[in-house]
């Protein structure tokens, strides 16, 4: 049940984009198309997962003195070997689309705040499943925000053309704007649900 819990706090009850609100940077610059905000979520999660595990073998051998330091440069090394993976197998477009965004991920908030407070105190297992669960949830998130502008901005999802008048276009989604309005729009409708559902508990608690 603790495993259960751990996916659910990071795709649900604390996702990283909807509930923390952190790293709106790639939020900004990815989501404009669903495959790169897809492509950049499971990058970030892969990198998550090995630096968190990598970061539990080791927690105990780690002075503290040097502990940001030393997960910096497990960051970087694991991040250094997705970018050359994703060089020699994605496609050049997805490659570009991404750009600086993928060596950022070394200094991305939510992979530091997870290994800072949930890996370096945690076995092995526990910190993978924190690791995926965070990870899906950014995912999720960037995957959401990415569809919505997609469809609104360029009328297609994952380049399926669904949109054909040019006119029912907002060219205001695929900018930087677009974001900001798209993820205060799915945090207010997440909580007017959340507010709706307590609200009926304490009704039939009466």
């Amino acid at each position: 049940m603790k495993y259960f819990d751990l996916l659910r706090d990071g795709i649900y009850r604390k996702n990283p984009i909807f509930v923390q609100v952190l790293a709106l940077c790639p939020l900004l610059a990815v989501t404009t198309s669903a495959i790169n905000a897809v492509t950049m979520g499971l990058a970030t999660t892969a990198v998550m997962i090995c630096a968190s595990a990598a970061i539990s073998l080791v927690r105990k051998l780690i002075p503290t003195e040097v502990r940001i330091a030393a997960a910096v440069i497990i960051v970087a090394g694991f991040v250094t070997v997705l970018q050359l993976l994703l060089d020699a197998y994605a496609p050049p477009d997805i490659t570009a689309a991404l750009g600086i965004f993928i060596p950022l991920i070394v200094v991305n908030c939510i992979l530091f705040a997870r290994l800072e407070s949930f890996a370096s105190k945690n076995k092995l297992f526990a910190s993978i499943i924190d690791a995926l669960g965070m990870g899906l949830g950014f995912t999720l998130g960037l995957f959401v925000v990415g569809v919505i502008r997609e469809l609104l901005g360029s009328g297609s999802i994952f380049g399926i053309e669904l949109l054909h008048d040019q006119n029912a276009h907002m060219l205001i989604m695929i900018m930087p704007a677009g974001a900001f309005f798209t993820l205060g729009m799915i945090i207010m409708v997440r909580k007017h649900l959340q507010f709706s559902r307590l609200g009926a508990k304490k009704k039939a608690g009466k």
